[in-house]
C-alpha cells in the first residue's frame, strides 16, 4: 500500500509540473520547479521502497530523508512568504493541497524503513 502511495504521488507530482512547466512556466517558475523536484523525490523513493537489496533501502532512506526536508522547508516559506510562490506546488502549506498526505508521508515511511530493517 505504501510503495502504491508513492508511485501515485511519483506520476501526480511528475505530470502536475511537466504540464506546468511546458504552459505556465513564466508564471512561477519556482513553484514549478520545486513540484518537479518533488516528483523525483517521489520516483526515488519509489523505487527505493519497492527494491530489496541494501542500494535500494539507502535510495530509499535518502529520498524519503529529503522528502520530509523538503515538505518541512516548502510548506514552511510557503507559509511566511505566499508573493514568491503564485501557483501551489506538491509541498506548499505542508501538502494541504493534496489533504496534508505529503506531509504525513514521509513520517510514515521512515517508519516502515525503520520497522522493516534487518537484524
Amino acid at each position: 500500500m505504501l510503495i502504491a502511495v508513492y508511485a501515485i504521488f511519483a506520476l501526480s507530482a511528475t505530470a502536475r509540473a511537466g504540464v506546468q512547466i511546458a504552459t505556465n512556466f513564466s508564471e512561477a517558475p519556482l513553484a514549478y520547479l520545486l513540484s518537479a523536484f518533488a516528483g523525483v523525490v517521489y520516483i526515488l523513493a519509489t523505487i527505493g521502497l519497492a527494491g530489496t537489496g541494501p542500494g535500494r533501502r539507502r535510495l530509499a532512506w535518502v529520498a524519503v530523508g529529503i522528502e520530509l526536508v523538503g515538505v518541512l522547508a516548502v510548506g514552511t516559506l510557503t507559509a511566511l512568504d505566499t508573493a514568491d510562490f503564485p501557483d501551489d506546488t506538491v509541498w506548499s502549506l505542508y501538502g494541504r493541497g493534496y489533504g496534508f498526505v505529503p506531509l504525513v508521508l514521509p513520517l510514515i515511511g521512515l517508519w516502515w524503513l525503520r520497522r522493516t530493517r534487518g537484524r
